[in-house]
């Protein structure tokens, strides 16, 4: 087939991929300056008779997608076009491929790139599931890696989730996406195969199946046929992952039993619960991570119990990891200097830090608190107005004033709220002492 020159307003490159109903191209976008990925649908799929509404149903629900969903870990849709002559789905480019490419023994991903992949994952899907959308087709072949690098241990630990053309809504239009023979059975939970009505946990089965295929090189269940499998799915337990692979640790094999489990009252309850317990296997270092001393999950985790967070929304969290530095800080380490230019501010997360002015001891800070926040806020005057000293040893977040400059206005609004916040209670805290005179 031909590669067309232009689809619509976008610049036809080259071909991505091709499947049973679309092809999808690599394309340009000369308005918005940017590459984009164009899933151009087979005109033919629209027309057949049997499975056309199918696949007409379909393509509306993704092409509804247009700008609602918006998450560091889904891929975005820009544009759609339903049209007798021309039906074709614009979204985010990502060029690192799925995740299928990492199902086999020799392309295995290390375990700790595995779990902080999944760990996004559910962070993305609950982001979806609370504005009313349940994917229905997660499998290893619509979760896209960001940046593949150069080879599987130096790739990305950064996923996009893509393909909700099968997706449930609860809104009124649910009952068109309500449809049988949408998904792909290996990865369907005993609710979907039969055909049953669904909520957010068979998302959390799939991404358990997936979870168990990237790290085993395997399905948890093998069969011949459709059939076969369906009743497997239904009926029989598979062998835990460390069954077929010994360089994980056996806890990861609760994660995932727990996440598969056939009953939903016995499965995760909730996208928060999969996640606590994804990033609490690196707290109780069953992981080591030889990449990088704070996986993004423990960060996002980290961040998220803190109170100064609080009404930050996951995708405002997420912009936070990015652009945060986080550290280990030895006791004794000056961590801020009385008239020191102040170009950044802080969050401690562990440990105990001393403020001090001229020698005297004007406070501490324990776990959770902000600090450095003033030189950042003031006008005019960016300079330190005491020492902070690392009194044990201490983890410590930093943020640099370019960065909370340059990020987004509503993640901005909500820095500036909590740095209001603070300020409110240390005043709040001097007056009591002052009244305690």
């Amino acid at each position: 087939m031909a590669i067309p020159h232009r689809i619509g307003k976008y610049e036809i490159h080259r071909q991505l991929g091709q499947g049973a109903t679309s092809i999808v191209y690599l394309g340009y976008d000369p308005f918005a300056k940017r590459e984009v990925a164009v899933k151009a649908i087979f005109p033919e799929v629209l027309r057949d008779k049997e499975r056309g509404k199918l696949y007409r149903n379909l393509l509306m629900t993704e092409a509804s997608l247009a700008g609602k969903l918006n998450h560091p870990h889904i891929v975005q849709i820009y544009d759609a076009v339903v049209a007798e002559e021309q039906s074709y789905i614009v979204m985010e480019y990502v060029k690192g491929g799925t995740l299928e490419a990492f199902c086999t023994p020799s392309s295995l991903l290390p375990v700790d790139r595995l779990v902080e992949m999944i760990f996004k994952c559910t962070r993305a899907l609950d982001y979806a599931f609370r504005a009313g959308i349940t994917h229905r087709d997660i499998k290893p072949a619509n979760i896209l890696l960001v940046d593949p690098g150069d080879s599987r241990e130096h790739a990305s630990g950064d996923i996009k989730i893509s393909d909700f053309g099968a997706a449930m809504m609860s809104t009124g239009e649910q009952s068109r996406t309500q449809v049988s023979g949408v998904g792909s059975p290996a990865y369907m939970s005993p609710q979907q195969v039969r055909d049953m009505p669904l909520n957010h946990q068979t998302d959390i089965y799939s991404l358990g199946v997936v979870m168990y295929q990237l790290l085993t090189a395997r399905l948890p269940f093998q069969s011949t046929s459709n059939y076969g499998m369906i009743y497997q799915i239904c009926n029989t337990d598979p062998p835990p992952p460390s069954t077929f692979r010994t360089d994980m640790p056996t806890s990861l094999d609760a994660v995932v039993a727990r996440a598969m489990q056939k009953d939903i009252e016995a499965r995760y309850q909730s996208w928060e619960e999969f996640s606590h317990d994804l990033a609490q296997s690196f707290r109780n270092k069953l992981l080591v991570s030889q990449r990088q001393a704070f996986p993004d999950s423990e960060k996002f985790e980290s961040l998220r119990g803190l109170a100064f967070f609080r009404e930050f929304t996951d995708v405002n969290l997420w912009e936070v990891v990015r652009f945060s530095r986080w550290d280990e800080v030895a006791a004794g380490t000056v961590i801020m200097r009385d008239g020191e230019r102040g170009d950044f501010f802080a969050f401690l997360l562990e440990g105990e830090l001393a403020v001090s002015k001229c020698g005297h001891t004007l406070g501490t800070l324990a776990a959770g608190e902000c600090f450095g926040e003033m030189a950042i806020i003031r006008r005019g005057e960016h300079t330190r107005g005491a020492d902070v000293v690392a009194q044990t040893a201490t983890k410590v977040v930093t943020v640099s004033a370019q960065a909370l400059q340059h990020a987004s206005d509503a993640c901005r609004m909500h820095f500036y709220q909590g740095f209001l916040d603070v300020i409110a209670g240390r005043l709040a805290d001097a007056n009591a002492r002052l009244a305690a005179l």
